[in-house]
């Protein structure tokens, strides 16, 4: 069982920089993008006709990554807007499935195939598609819209999809799933087959599901693997980049390992799970909170491939399971590293476009403009990224306030309030007051609905090593870092949680490309040079000194100014500014995250590199 999860019917109000990037990309992308690319829908009415439309092998995935985005950003907001919008797009998206229940792009010949018809033109030709993980991503976010609406025509659809699928695969029929190819991708049902059945409590949906996992570690005729074998590679000690499959796809098959163990309590699917979770953080998770080095594990978290925004996205997902499958405040410690640097840098800061790569140094380039491949008639903006993005800030509706068997779990700091319902004490309300992450100091006013006794845990980053914590005014003892501080009383309507954190400076030591560089934090920030800041160019940075690092707030007189930024005073007298990463390289300039900084030998504190604390 989960040790702790999402709590259904929890009503948010979020300020400060997460509300600002959920108001914006809601605004000038969600509210416009399927209107403005109206191929997201008809290239599934049209998907029989011919001449046959030139798609992109994963065109299936567009209008299901959107609608899944689409919906966690609006159990943040709850825009009644944004709701309409949604009913519209569903309503018309369910009328466009076939009678057999399939819903993709593909005309019928090559539907469930992984093969497409060659339309020539000047792009080329298109051999292949990606057919059942669109068919994922679609069942997926109409499982959430239901979860958010209760419309029964949305679980419906996914339902007959998974049907089809089972009346296809279901059996061991030839061919298996898993030889159809492309399998990081279109192993991807098994997460959504093992969720309807927890809905639903359809057996094959199961049996299916179960089926998928054991082709995880499927053979062709000569012995080579076709899949990722994540169960049993993982199991044997494997890192996640040594298994034969570690493209960032793979992470959705992956999640079904957590989901299964929820209802089947097997074991070994717990374990291979969170050994390959532990494996990214250690090998592949980047200074910023980003994963993949050009599109896959590679076992070098220094590495300059490109940080895909997609990789980002299905990493915190996967973060968001194992959070609830361990418990550990250190996890949500990684969900909040990426959302405040990864998520934050890879919008625009109107919320208008969002990168198909977010570099750790490097320059900030719109998804539309760096993969302009995937632009089709009807869908110019479209492309995995573009659809995808924000669900990075949309999945803080999964971890910022979770409840386990013994009450309240608060994971996210920030301007905001939560209402929440609780077992004997009706609508607790959480509100914070507050200007974090820029600041460190919290006051948290817990107002149960009625007066009841139950416990508020309240994570303690593993960055703050000198955290206060009072309850109305009375200090509380044992506060660690990297753990749960439980409050356990009875609780009534204003009281007061007083929660001071340290944003001392931390740091990550590089190693390999890094080598004689650092990243410096400040609490949950990754601090950057940006050219728009600094009167120097990135080749000629000033050393700075650690033993004498010092840091003062800077002001930006100008338009567009950084969330936060610092001042630093350099050994050869120069002034050396770092804004947090979120908002580096936002003008188009370029910025860089991994600085030179001498240590004169001293070992520093490190909390986010694989050498820091696990």
């Amino acid at each position: 069982m989960y040790l702790c999860n999402r709590i259904d019917g929890t009503k948010f109000e979020i300020g400060g920089v997460v509300g600002e990037g959920l108001r914006n990309v809601s605004e000038q992308w969600l509210k416009i993008a399927p209107w403005a690319n109206p191929g997201m829908l008809e290239m599934f009415r049209d998907r029989d006709r011919k001449p046959y439309r030139d798609l992109v092998p994963w065109a299936g995935e567009f209008a299901g990554k959107y609608l899944t985005a689409a919906v966690e950003v609006l159990r943040l907001t709850g825009d009644p807007e944004l709701r309409a919008l949604l009913e519209q797009f569903v309503g018309e998206l369910i009328s466009l499935q076939a009678a057999d229940g399939y819903l993709g792009p593909w005309p019928q010949e090559y539907q469930l195939a992984n093969r497409a018809p060659n339309v020539s033109n000047t792009r080329g030709e298109v051999r292949e598609n990606w057919d059942t993980w669109g068919l994922y991503h679609m069942m997926l976010g109409l499982m959430l819209w239901h979860e958010v609406s209760g419309d029964h025509k949305a679980l419906a659809a996914a339902s007959r999809i998974a049907d089809l699928l089972c009346k296809r695969f279901l059996g061991a029929k030839r061919p298996r799933l898993v030889e159809l190819g492309s399998t990081e991708m279109n192993l991807a049902p098994v997460h959504a087959l093992a969720m309807l059945h927890r809905k639903t409590g359809r057996r094959r949906y199961l049996q299916l599901a179960r089926q998928l996992v054991e082709e995880f570690g499927a053979k062709d005729a000569q012995g080579q693997p076709l899949a990722g074998n994540y169960l049993h590679g993982a199991l044997s000690g494997l890192e996640f980049h040594q298994l034969p499959k570690p493209r960032w796809e793979s992470l959705h098959p992956i999640m079904a390992l957590a989901e299964l163990h929820d209802q089947l309590g097997q074991d070994d699917y717990r374990e291979a799970f969170q050994r390959i979770w532990h494996s990214i953080v250690r090998c592949d998770r980047h200074n910023n909170g980003g994963f993949s080095s050009g599109e896959k594990a590679t076992g070098n978290p220094y590495d300059p491939g490109a940080i895909e925004t997609c990789c980002t996205i299905a990493w915190m997902a996967l973060t968001v399971e194992m959070l609830r499958l361990s418990g550990d405040s250190r996890v949500a410690d990684e969900l909040e590293l990426s959302l405040l640097n990864s998520v934050t840098g890879m919008h625009n800061s109107a919320g208008r476009w969002a990168t198909y790569n977010t570099p750790m140094d490097g320059v900030r380039i719109a998804s539309a403009q760096e993969i302009v491949f995937q632009a089709r008639e009807g869908t110019p903006e479209l492309n995995c990224c573009s659809v995808n993005s924000p669900r990075g800030f949309g999945l803080l509706s999964e971890w910022a306030l979770m409840q386990d068997a013994q009450g309240l779990v608060l994971n996210a700091y920030g301007p905001m309030t939560l209402r929440t319902p609780l077992d004997g004490a009706g609508t607790v309300t959480l509100s914070q007051r507050t200007e974090y992450p820029l600041e460190g100091k919290i006051a948290l006013v817990v107002s149960p609905q009625r007066k009841a006794e139950f416990s508020l845990k309240l994570r303690i980053p593993r960055w703050s090593t000198q955290t206060r914590v009072k309850v109305n005014g009375q200090a509380v003892p044992g506060v660690q870092p990297g753990r749960y501080l439980t409050l356990q009383r009875i609780w009534s309507r204003g009281d007061t949680v007083e929660i001071s954190l340290d944003l001392g400076l931390h740091f990550w030591t590089g190693r390999r490309e890094g080598e004689g560089k650092t990243s410096i934090y400040r609490g949950p920030l990754l601090l950057a040079y940006d050219r728009r800041y600094n009167a120097m160019d990135p080749d000629d940075l000033p050393i700075l000194d650690a033993g004498h690092l010092r840091a003062r707030r800077a002001s930006w007189k100008h338009w567009l100014p950084p969330h936060l930024l610092l001042a630093f005073e350099a050994p050869d007298g120069r002034t050396l500014r770092l804004c947090d990463f979120g908002s580096a390289g936002q003008g188009g300039s370029p910025y860089r995250s991994w600085l030179k900084l001498d240590t004169g030998g001293r070992p520093l504190p490190e909390h986010f590199s694989p050498e820091g604390p696990a």
